[in-house]
């Protein structure tokens, strides 16, 4: 095993608010991220790092990883120089996420699975950024008070019949937190990895920093653990937050070497 895979870079607070800056170059596309409710589990740092591609290292904090579910709602999502369409571009999603960081000590997010109830967005997602998007049934409601309730029935190879179902509001604003935080860690998050059939991809976006809030969750479960190949914790997440969302502009992937 080589040097740079038995002692990766490890990032620093510095290098995490320089993930923050805008992309050079123009957006592929734009999106609005919408709602977004964080579930956060402490989880063995060897049973996740067993699991990524070659080349990525489990990001820590305080020692500890992460397994993360985040429902939210997708909104007027378009390519760059293209309106949004009415029917396409407004959709739910649902991912099972990790923190990760490369040799170089750059940190993103690794996703185990991506959920939604948009086929053409799903389609679209594995063929150009090479995630692992799922089609899935996705419902939701809201009450006048703004408490949402969101359920999700996975379809195709990756079902078993189990349904994700989450009930949720938001609470009480929160101010941007410390970079020193673990709601830091958790949340700003500017790069995503992937896996191509000829190596490893890393995508970046941009946006404000989420604007955060509690979170008062009256249902939740972790069958998303168990659909994408994880033994359940067996107790409440660890970690519970919220955004309104966030307006994000996404960058093309580059390669970075062979998985």
């Amino acid at each position: 095993m080589t040097s740079s895979a038995t002692n990766p870079h490890i990032p620093d607070v510095a290098m995490r608010l320089a993930a923050r800056a805008r992309s050079i170059g123009k957006p592929v596309m734009y999106q609005e991220w919408r709602d977004l409710l964080f579930l956060h589990w402490e989880y063995p740092v060897a049973a996740i790092q067993a699991t990524l591609a070659d080349g990525l290292f489990v990001d820590t904090f305080g020692g500890k990883a992460y397994l993360g579910i985040v429902p939210f709602f997708m909104r007027n999502i378009r390519p760059r120089l293209l309106p949004a369409v009415p029917g396409i571009s407004n959709f739910m999603e649902m991912n099972l996420r990790t923190y990760v960081h490369d040799r170089a000590g750059v940190p993103g997010v690794w996703f185990f699975s991506l959920d939604a109830n948009q086929w053409l967005a799903v389609k679209i997602a594995r063929r150009f950024f090479h995630l692992p998007y799922e089609h899935a049934e996705m419902n939701s409601s809201r009450t006048p008070e703004g408490r949402i309730r969101y359920e999700s029935l996975r379809s195709g190879k990756r079902a078993n019949g189990t349904s994700c179902r989450f009930e949720y509001a938001p609470g009480g604003e929160l101010p941007q937190p410390s970079p020193h935080s673990l709601e830091f860690f958790l949340v700003e998050r500017y790069r995503l990895y992937s896996s191509a059939p000829d190596g490893l991809r890393r995508g970046a976006v941009f946006h404000p920093p989420y604007p955060l809030c509690r979170a008062e969750v009256t249902a939740w479960d972790e069958h998303l653990l168990t659909l994408d190949g994880f033994a359940p914790t067996g107790r409440p997440p660890d970690h519970v937050i919220m955004s309104r969302g966030v307006d994000v502009a996404i960058f093309p992937l580059e390669r970075l070497g062979t998985v």
